[in-house]
């Protein structure tokens, strides 16, 4: 039958045009795509030009930046008016009207320089980017009136910390140690310069402050010497103070001065600094394009789903950082800024519909790279030192089969199964030494979510214990994990033709299929539960992790049955935002996040957290696959509420992503001032749910969830070397795959196997 035309939406969506359709006046985000990223939580200096608050290289802080000051003809400040409005704590919420506008890859600030009474006010226009290479760009259009004036880049750098300053051919070059949150120094080579030969530099060292004012700089009172870098011998005296560079250029009648301070790490050889890399507003629009585009007319959803993009570039870390050596996603920006075992599973989901898949791999290769001599893997990976990483479970085996089936890879394929072959083997020996089925958390951190009533009921202090391993909680969700791995590497064995490993594998899945449905699931809860390591006992605390066995299909009808009245139930988890991490009637629950009489930064006793409302929800989309309806329409509802909840005062404008909601207001937790943060798999289930595009090893189905969206349209997704659309509307499905149409009623599903064009049978 002739299919109906996709929807031209997303075939005439360019990426340019989705990147501006992002644009907004109350964010400031900036990340060159390559691990450097400027996203201050609560900036102090947003109403001066320029990068003063501190960038981020991967976790390590690095400010001051640097700012800008405009001189006329004579040497004097022109004082520049119009910047964004700041609340008192500098946090930039308020601009004033076509001042401030933002975009991924950009942000625009417009300024008014007074002049003489004679001469008036002229505008100018100040754009700032961060550029791949660990450049941060102000970039200057001024018009004719300022010629004969000079732009000057100015920083203020600690000066126990600086050494090496270096006449540059446009600037002034230095060498800075930055200490990351232990302590532990690396080196950074840093350069302030600008487009062509400065009019003029100075260094100065000075105690005192170190604020982005010019009338506050020492230069503001010193002429340019001769020799601009020369330092008297004994002007460092030992005490505490700063080292102040700055570099003047002369205005032009072309009016176009664009400042650059760049960052480089030096991990392993020195290396000079290298020249700034290819625009980001073209390296943004090749970001973009390598990912479907989205479209249902819902604009929630729609512009959520590019959002995500924007967030997933904004965290994209490349490959060239010492451990850090495949393409990969950071968990968020600050100390977050690195590749993180919990988040890393969310990653592989979100990255595979990029075309090529490289991230993805890469989110896992990292890891198995790095791991430990006993087979397991480093919680966290920092650039010049794996110490302190600590350890978090992850749900890997699910994550590598989804991105095989998008993006096969015989090498990395290897690799990643030998690895995680070691892991299970440690998971399976160190975590379940009693060969239970069930698996060991021996601390409330290491599952990513601390401060719930689950530890307590074995330890009344395991609140209080660290990192330290202090408990034998045998929990539901690493049980889960491990299911999921055991399951996995049974298939992937069968896949390279490692027959004696596969049935090692089926024999592990099986035990803890066993022990999770026979030992885990609790009748007076009506949900899986954790179990007590030193009694076996369950412990009958009911948490969001309960509903983790519908990842694996290890609820049967009656107990899937209980467990879906509890998504409903608004005295346990039916809250109006999905989904509470901790049971609405648990004695320690909080919508607001106290704990023991305190606002916690990361609590998990009632808060709505993007990442377990993503394992749920997926866990719904598997079940309505196997055919249950009632968990497909929880599903819809559930991920279009989750999606809405992250907006700001519901705005369409205003799209985040929070560590941690609250389940009835749906207010973020702002307090920390942790946005972006990649936590979760919004755009994977998009795809999957409204647009109903599931891939596998052995073709494509259409089979979106029973939702309210009349047309939604997505393309292309690059899967298997193949380009792929999806079209619906009231009643059909379209798929195209590399131009060859597909049609099917909407409520059926619509199946085309990769080695024949017409559909089969609908694949598990």
């Amino acid at each position: 039958m002739e299919a109906r035309p996709v929807p031209p939406d997303v075939r005439s969506a360019s990426p340019h045009e989705r990147i501006h359709a992002l644009a907004r006046d109350d964010k400031w985000y900036l990340g060159g795509l390559d691990g450097v990223a400027w996203a201050p939580p609560f900036p102090k200096w947003l109403h001066r030009p320029g990068f003063w608050d501190p960038v981020h290289l991967l976790q390590r802080e690095v400010g001051p930046g640097f700012s800008v000051a405009l001189l006329d003809g004579r040497g004097m400040e022109i004082r520049l008016r119009g910047g964004p409005c700041v609340t008192s704590g500098g946090n930039a919420r308020e601009p004033q009207p076509s001042a401030w506008n933002w975009h991924p890859g950009r942000l625009t600030a417009r300024w008014s320089a007074p002049l003489s009474t004679e001469q008036g006010h002229h505008r100018v226009m100040e754009e700032r980017r961060v550029r791949p290479g660990g450049i941060l760009e102000s970039s200057w259009s001024l018009p004719a009136a300022l010629a004969g004036g000079h732009l000057v880049g100015f920083t203020a750098q600690p000066a126990d910390a600086v050494s090496g300053l270096t006449r540059l051919e446009r600037g002034v070059g230095w060498i800075r140690s930055v200490p990351d949150r232990t302590g532990r120094p690396m080196t950074v080579r840093m350069a302030l310069r600008g487009p062509s030969t400065p009019a003029w530099s100075q260094v100065i060292r000075s105690e005192g402050l170190a604020v982005p004012e010019w009338g506050h700089s020492p230069f503001a009172e010193v002429s340019a010497p001769p020799d601009p870098l020369a330092l008297a011998a004994d002007a460092d005296d030992g005490r505490p103070g700063w080292t102040w560079i700055a570099v003047a250029f002369f205005i032009g009648s072309e009016g176009r001065v664009p400042l650059r301070l760049q960052l480089q790490p030096q991990l392993g050889e020195p290396a000079a600094l290298a020249s700034p890399r290819p625009s980001p507003d073209t390296e943004w629009a090749s970001f973009f394009a390598g990912f479907p585009a989205f479209c249902c007319g819902d604009p929630h959803l729609d512009r959520y789903f590019d959002y995500r993009v924007y967030g997933l570039g904004l965290n994209r870390i490349e490959g060239h950082w010492g451990h850090v050596r495949h393409p990969a996603i950071a968990e968020g920006p600050e100390y977050f800024h690195v590749p993180i075992t919990y988040s890393a599973q969310c990653h592989m989901m979100e990255m595979r519909w990029r075309a090529g898949g490289r991230e993805a791999w890469g989110s896992l290769l990292n890891f198995i790279d790095n791991r430990k001599p006993d087979g397991s893997f480093h919680g966290r990976l920092y650039p010049d030192h794996l110490e302190g990483t600590d350890f978090y479970h992850a749900n890997w085996g699910d994550a590598l089969l989804a991105v095989e089936d998008m993006h096969p890879d015989s090498v990395a394929l290897v690799r990643c199964y030998e690895g995680l072959s070691r892991y299970a083997r440690w998971v399976d020996a160190a975590r379940d030494p009693e060969q239970s089925g069930m698996f060991t958390v021996v601390n409330h951190f290491e599952t990513g979510q601390e401060y719930m009533s689950r530890y307590m009921a074995v330890d009344d202090k395991a609140d209080v214990g660290g990192w330290r391993p202090r408990l034998r909680l045998k929990g539901i969700d690493i049980s889960v994990y491990a299911h999921q791995l055991f399951r996995a590497l049974a298939v992937l064995a069968g896949r390279l033709g490692r027959t004696g490993d596969a049935s090692e594998w089926r024999a592990l899945r099986d035990r803890c299929a066993t022990a999770i449905t026979e030992r885990m699931w609790c009748p007076e809860a009506r949900l899986f539960t954790d179990v007590d390591g030193r009694t076996l006992k369950r412990t009958g605390v009911k948490a969001a992790v309960g509903f983790y066995p519908m990842l694996a299909g290890l609820a049967d009808g009656r107990r899937l049955d209980a467990m879906l009245d509890h998504l409903e139930d608004p005295s346990t988890f039916g809250t109006p935002f999905p989904l509470p991490s901790s049971s609405v009637d648990d004695p320690r629950f909080s919508a607001e996040g106290i704990w023991r009489g305190k606002r916690r930064n990361c609590p998990w006793n009632g808060r709505v957290w993007p990442m377990t409302t993503s394992h749920v929800i997926e866990g719904l989309l598997r079940e309505w696959r196997r055919g249950n309806t009632r968990a497909g329409e929880l599903a819809a509802d559930m991920l279009a509420c989750f999606v809405r909840m992250m907006f700001t005062d519901g705005d369409p404008g205003r799209p985040n992503c929070f560590e941690h909601y609250n389940p009835y207001a749906g207010r973020a937790c702002h307090f920390r001032g942790i946005d972006d943060y990649q936590h979760s798999w919004v755009l994977d289930l998009l795809a999957r749910a409204f647009a109903g595009l599931h891939v596998d090893s052995r073709g494509v189905e259409v089979r979106p969830l029973p939702h309210a969206q009349p047309h939604v349209s997505m393309g292309p997704v690059n899967a298997r070397g193949r380009a792929l659309y999806v079209a619906l509307d009231e009643d059909r499905a379209t798929l195209t795959v590399d131009g060859e149409r597909y049609s099917g009623p909407r409520g059926e599903p619509l199946i085309v196997a990769w080695d024949d064009v017409a559909p089969t049978e609908t694949l598990p």
